[in-house]
């Protein structure tokens, strides 16, 4: 199978990176690839959101589990951790992919994340990620996300921002197939 760019998002200073086209039913799985997302506030988590066709607002239902792995510059810290606080049970708030990374200019976050069969109007859209980020205390994170929106309506957009503030930083997407 092949990946084709569909398209690039660059992002400096910019309070979301939205991708309102090209996600349709040409593939059944698309890829984006985060390439240095770096926070200008410190501490913040990069997350995701969806908007099923024809809609706006970024608010479906998600259900979804969160756990991450870490560990510190100086070799101590490390662990292993599924993290209760930052899933989803069918709720609408945007979802965590990674956990507060620093806004150091040695500090952001790089990952990818798989959506699956997003013009399907049977089931619903699963997706996951795996990302790294520095953590804003010198550890290294890699986070996993996986989950699914909870509607069998097509998605056709897909918002990524910081928990706060704006974000520099380049998202591409890519279909399978």
């Amino acid at each position: 199978m092949a990946m084709t760019l569909i398209t690039t998002n660059t992002s400096s200073g910019a309070t979301s990176s939205s991708f309102t086209s090209g996600i349709d039913s040409t593939y059944k799985l698309y890829i984006f690839k985060f390439l240095n997302i770096n926070p200008a506030t410190d501490q913040t988590f990069f997350q995701v959101q969806f908007n099923a066709s024809g809609q706006s607002g970024y608010d479906e239902a998600m259900t979804t589990t969160y756990f991450g792995s870490a560990h510190k510059e100086d070799g101590s810290g490390g662990e292993l951790t599924y993290m209760t606080a930052y899933d989803q049970a069918d709720a609408g708030g945007y979802q965590y992919l990674s956990r507060r990374t620093g806004n150091g200019g040695d500090e952001s976050a790089s990952g990818t994340m798989w959506l699956f069969n997003p013009s399907n109007t049977t089931y619903v859209k699963h997706f996951y990620s795996r990302m790294n980020n520095y953590y804003h205390d010198d550890y290294s994170m890699d986070t996993f996300v996986s989950g699914y929106i909870n509607t069998t309506t097509a998605i056709d957009d897909v918002q990524f921002k910081m928990s706060s503030g704006n974000m520099d930083g380049t998202i591409k997407l890519y279909g399978v197939g």
